[in-house]
C-alpha cells in the first residue's frame, strides 16, 4: 500500500485556494465538529494551546474520519525534536512558527527529510500505519509539506530567501505577532501591516510558493484571496464559541 497523497501540497501546488479554520480551544470534539463542516483544511496549534502528544494525536484522529479536511499542525517552535514527534504522529503538513533567515527555514526543511535529504530520525509507527506503508521511508519526504510562519519585521527582511528556500511549500504570514513587530500590537488591520502582507503575498508568489495567513476579517480575507493567498484560515473555533454563546446571553439576559 502505498504511502497517501497530502491533497493540500497537491492543491498548493496548483495554486487552488485552501480554506481552513484554527483550532484553539485544543479539543478531540471541537476538531470533529469543525472537520464536518467541510473546511480544506483544519489547524491544529501547538505553539499557543497547550498540547502534548496525546492531545494532538486525538485531533488528528477526529479529522481523520473526514477526508475532505486535511489537518495541519503547528508546532510550538522549530526544534528538530518536536519537528520529529509530530511527523511521527502523522502529520503530512507542517506549520513552523516565527522563522527569520533562510538558514532556519533550511533547517526545518531537513528536519522534516529522511536521510540523505534531512535528519530526520527513523521511526514514525502511526505514521506509516505501523507498517501498513512498507515504503514511508521512501515516500515519506515527497508527501511532507513544509510552511513557515514569518511574523516579524526581522523575518519580513528575509523573507525572499526565506521564500527561495529549497523545499519550503509556502510562506505563512503570522499578522497579530507581525504588528506588534512593526509597534502596531492588537492592530493586525493596520495600514503598515496590510501594506507589508500584500507586498508579502507578491514576494512568496514571484518565488513559487504558497502564501498563507489567518483572518477573521471577511473583506481582508476576500483581498487575501484576491491576492493571491492560498492558505487561508478564516476563523477560530475558540472565537466562534464565545461570539455566539455571547450573542445569544444578549437575546435573552438583560445586561449580559
Amino acid at each position: 500500500m502505498n504511502t497517501p497523497i497530502n491533497p493540500l501540497k497537491k492543491a498548493l501546488r496548483e495554486n487552488r485556494p485552501q480554506i481552513g479554520l484554527w483550532l484553539s480551544l485544543g479539543d478531540a470534539t471541537s476538531a470533529e465538529i469543525c472537520a464536518g463542516a467541510g473546511f480544506d483544511w483544519l489547524l491544529i496549534d501547538g505553539e499557543h494551546v497547550p498540547h502534548d502528544a496525546h492531545s494532538v494525536l486525538a485531533q488528528l484522529r477526529a479529522i481523520a474520519a473526514y477526508p475532505q479536511t486535511q489537518a495541519v499542525a503547528r508546532v510550538p517552535c522549530a526544534d528538530p525534536l518536536l519537528i520529529k514527534q509530530y511527523l511521527d504522529l502523522g502529520v503530512q503538513t507542517l506549520l513552523v512558527p516565527m522563522v527569520e533567515s533562510a538558514a532556519q527555514a533550511a533547517s526545518v526543511v531537513r528536519a522534516c527529510r529522511y536521510p540523505p535529504a534531512g535528519t530526520r530520525g527513523v521511526g514514525g509507527a502511526r505514521a506509516a500505519r505501523w507498517g501498513g506503508f512498507p515504503n514511508y521511508l521512501h515516500e515519506a519526504n515527497e508527501q511532507i509539506a513544509v510552511i513557515v510562519q514569518v511574523e516579524t519585521r526581522e523575518g519580513l527582511a528575509e523573507l525572499d530567501a526565506i521564500a527561495g528556500t529549497e523545499g519550503v511549500d509556502g510562506v505563512f504570514i503570522g499578522p497579530a505577532d507581525l504588528a506588534a513587530s512593526l509597534g502596531h500590537l492588537g492592530q493586525p488591520g493596520h495600514a503598515e501591516v496590510q501594506a507589508k502582507t500584500l507586498d508579502a503575498f507578491d514576494r512568496i508568489r514571484a518565488a513559487g510558493k504558497a502564501p498563507g495567513i489567518l483572518s477573521r476579517d471577511e473583506s481582508l480575507i476576500r483581498l487575501y484571496l484576491e491576492r493571491g493567498a492560498l492558505l487561508v484560515a478564516v476563523g477560530l473555533d475558540a472565537h466562534l464559541l464565545a461570539g455566539h454563546a455571547r450573542a445569544l446571553a444578549k437575546n435573552f439576559i438583560p445586561g449580559a
